[in-house]
């Protein structure tokens, strides 16, 4: 497993901005959602075996995760931007569900993003299927954790001035070229709520999740974007039903005080989610 960093690695320069980590789709609670060290699969596998690959997934992207989140500290700000629980898992019978007890997987979600340390947390709802079609269980991880300024549908957070517009949903794309469409979509909707009605604030940076994949685009004075997830490879779903690229990973933006923004896409390499051939 290594971190990858495709612009620059900067612990080594002196803060001279904010840090800003975004986290999104973690569906703790799924076999391979993101699994703080209690919750792991335990004992010995036999190799081959689906339990003993979940086990090492589990693993490999808490490894990744905690090195990450450790290289990024001190983090000023982190955004959670939605499905931070997987759910029931109704419409696989709760067969991919390591742990089945919504209260249960919002203490895991709590867990990794506290572990973030962050002097603020700002969290968005994610899908009714996953967190709660007559309840909202984010609302309990968010009661678990520290330094919360809010949990909401839609937020626009400005830091040093640089307004971020970030919402968890955002329709996704079955061809390659597509995907940057629903930002683009997005982009425009907030200029025309700004401008025309002037109900949203006119964002410099747009935040999607949902889709798993990370992608983006944008002009001059503006930047869209799709954030990659941290649910590893192995949901039914995924592998039976969809097809694509679909990345692990967060992202993290260093804002300066004049508003000059860098941002990183640290991918997720996770040895056990690459499929072997078969040899006959």
């Amino acid at each position: 497993m290594r971190l990858i960093y495709r612009k620059e690695a900067r612990m080594t320069r002196k803060r001279d901005f904010k840090r800003e980590v975004i986290i999104a789709d973690l569906h703790s609670g799924h076999r391979v959602g993101l699994t703080p060290p209690d919750w792991h699969y335990q004992g010995v596998f036999a190799k081959g075996t689906t339990t003993n690959k979940i086990s090492r997934i589990q693993r490999e992207m808490w490894k990744f995760y905690s090195e990450a989140i450790d290289k990024l500290k001190p983090i000023d700000g982190l955004i959670v931007n939605g499905d931070a629980i997987d759910g029931k898992g109704e419409r696989t019978g709760s067969s991919e569900q390591a742990v089945s007890d919504r209260n249960e997987q919002c203490e895991m979600a709590a867990e990794c993003i506290n572990y973030a340390e962050a002097d603020r947390v700002l969290m968005t709802y994610g899908t009714p299927y996953h967190t709660g079609n007559e309840e909202d269980w984010e609302d309990v991880v968010a009661g678990k954790v520290k330094n919360l300024i809010k949990i909401g549908g839609q937020e626009w957070p400005e830091i040093n001035g640089v307004i971020f517009d970030v919402k968890h949903k955002v329709s996704g794309s079955t061809v390659p070229h597509g995907r940057m469409t629903a930002l683009a979509r997005a982009k425009l909707w907030n200029q025309i709520w700004h401008a025309e009605h002037g109900q949203q604030p006119k964002a410099d940076v747009l935040i999607r999740s949902h889709v798993h994949y990370h992608v983006y685009c944008g002009g001059p004075g503006w930047l869209a974007m799709t954030t990659p997830a941290l649910q590893g490879f192995g949901s039914k779903f995924g592998v039976r039903q969809c097809e694509g690229l679909v990345d692990i990973g967060l992202i993290v933006f260093d804002i300066k005080s004049n508003g000059e923004t860098k941002w990183d896409f640290i991918e997720g390499r996770v040895p056990h989610t690459v499929s072997p051939s078969l040899t006959f």
